[in-house]
């Protein structure tokens, strides 16, 4: 069913999305490390307090209110993200039998060469 195609389709560019948000906590989180040598810098440098200033003002700062990004990740897969795969999952199990990427099977038994060693059904 080609509802349950677009569904799945919209699965995968969730999953992409999610894989941006996890790069985008490893990335915050990783120039939140770098805060600490550039502090130690800048206090070696002589410059004392802009140094105070960013280890108080932005070391360890929520990037939302409340939240860090390890936050933001995990409301957006206890929420969002497994609805959408639950939602996803149930309408393959009702509609398809279960069945994944219907459309890719189907493409992959169109566009291959029966009998050729390389373009077998299965595994």
């Amino acid at each position: 069913m080609a509802a349950v195609g677009r569904l799945s389709e919209a699965l995968e560019t969730v999953e992409r999305a999610r894989g941006h948000l996890y790069s985008f906590h490893q990335l915050t989180g990783s120039a939140d490390a770098k805060l600490d040598e550039a502090v130690e810098q800048l206090r070696a440098a002589g410059h004392a307090e802009l140094a105070d200033r960013i280890t108080t003002d932005l070391i360890g700062r929520n990037v939302l209110p409340g939240r860090w990004t390890f936050q933001l990740v995990e409301e957006y897969d206890d929420g969002y993200y497994r609805t959408f795969r639950e939602l996803e999952r149930d309408s393959r199990d009702e509609l398809l039998r279960g069945r994944r990427h219907v459309f890719e099977a189907e493409l992959k038994d169109r566009r291959r060469t029966h009998g050729h060693p390389a373009h077998r059904a299965e595994p």
